[in-house]
């Protein structure tokens, strides 16, 4: 796809926006009311769109469009418009597989304008602000671990026909712009002296310059980069975390899937994991009684120990049970070798898929600390003396994760390290 400016381009203020979608929305989606009257709010706080939320008289919607640069850096980080057709698309395969009561419903898509309209969730809250307002919620890890086991099989060659996968390999191998944005944010510059890098600073200075020395952890991020730019196991969302996901009580909804490509399953299932490690890592920056830190972060493992085995039990169910899929075939499992060997071969996968979701969450905790793009677990804790000193525990455990995650033959083990920090 070109990374040049379609002609017809320019960036909707919330003045414009009204009179582009009188034009653009489907017949059957109706906001009620003049387009005169609609109530239009530009909310974006993300990296690199503008984001409204358009309130008509009787429905309301959010409008996402791409900018041909990183919104965060500036103009001088140019970056290709295209991200708008790869999100889109992604948040349509995702909700063909795991349905729309995980993922917002998409209304229409303009590649022109590098813009789309989706269903607008409310009362939804991002989740990380939530979990940094210490709270619960009783169906987070069953619907993080489906979302992950239905999205993750059904676009493997476990669960889909070798054509199919090729094709989606090749649709999505195009969105080379973003994945170099995450093979140098994520597995390079936190490792060296990048410009861009990002710590508490001077309390981490001594922390961080012993990172770029550990031969041993910077050996393991360029064998783990190779895999995220060779790998093409499944489609991912390409940057699953806390602020990715928005809740209730009682719903969960993934978004903001533009950096999705063709990639190991573990980067998804990691980052997850990764940042519920670190919402565990900053918590005593937020709750000063230690009684309730300590209840609060026992949450935060069990979530992490809930989401992966909610995650292993269904994409064993739709593994056992599948019709077609060329690894792991019909014949020679379900009809051939049988019960017992299909089940070897699901707990060797399974093994190899948990190490390598343990690194791939180290290396999230150490992008998140050091480099670009921090998240406000840690950075808006105000004392920087304790927001070091939370940052210095999560850079341990996240060591461990990449180093010695082999060791770790059960997920739960890690909050035992966690808690050692």
């Amino acid at each position: 796809m070109s990374n040049t400016v379609p002609a017809g381009y320019a960036p909707l203020t919330s003045e414009s926006l009204p009179s582009y979608l009188s034009k653009k929305l489907p017949s059957d989606l109706v906001l009620g009311g003049e387009p005169k009257e609609w109530t239009v709010k530009e909310v974006g706080d993300g990296n690199l769109n503008l984001v409204f939320i358009v309130e008509g008289l009787e429905k309301t919607i959010v409008v996402k469009q791409a900018l041909p640069y990183v919104r965060a850096a500036g103009e001088s980080w140019k970056l290709s418009l295209t991200r708008a057709y790869f999100e889109y698309n992604v948040l349509t395969i995702e909700a063909r597989f795991a349905g729309h009561r995980l993922v917002p419903q998409v209304y229409f898509y303009d590649g022109d304008m590098a813009i789309f309209a989706m269903e607008f969730l409310s009362p939804h809250i991002i989740l990380r602000k939530e979990l940094i307002q210490g709270k619960t919620f009783a169906s987070l890890a069953e619907d993080v671990g489906i979302f992950l086991a239905k999205t993750l099989f059904h676009t493997s060659d476990i669960g889909m026909n070798a054509e199919e996968k090729k094709a989606l390999v090749s649709k999505f191998a195009v969105n080379h712009e973003l994945c170099k944005i995450t093979e140098d944010l994520i597995f390079s510059e936190p490792y060296f002296d990048a410009e861009r890098n990002n710590w508490t600073s001077p309390q981490l200075d001594a922390d961080v310059h012993k990172v770029w020395q550990d031969e041993e952890m910077i050996q393991v991020a360029m064998r783990y980069k190779y895999k995220f730019m060779t790998e093409s196991q499944a489609l991912l969302h390409g940057d699953l975390h806390s602020g990715s996901i928005m809740v209730t009580e009682s719903e969960t909804k993934v978004i903001d899937p533009e950096f999705g490509f063709m990639g190991p399953m573990s980067f998804d299932i990691g980052n997850y994991v990764g940042n519920l490690l670190m919402a565990y890592f900053s918590r005593p920056g937020w709750e000063s009684d230690h009684v309730k830190c300590s209840e609060y972060q026992r949450y935060l493992l069990e979530q992490i120990t809930s989401t992966w085995q909610v995650f292993v039990a269904h994409f064993t169910e739709l593994w056992s049970e599948k019709l077609e899929g060329d690894a792991y075939p019909v014949e020679i499992y379900q009809q051939g070798l049988g019960e017992k060997a299909l089940q070897r071969a699901q707990r060797e996968f399974f093994q190899t898929l948990l190490e390598e979701t343990l690194v791939n969450a180290g290396l999230e905790m150490n992008r998140r600390i050091i480099g670009f793009a921090g998240v406000a677990d840690f950075k808006e804790i105000e004392n920087a003396e304790l927001r070091a000193s939370c940052e210095r525990r999560a850079l341990k455990l996240a060591r461990e994760l990449i180093v010695n995650a082999k060791e770790y033959k059960d997920i739960a083990t890690i909050g035992q390290f966690a808690q050692s920090c």
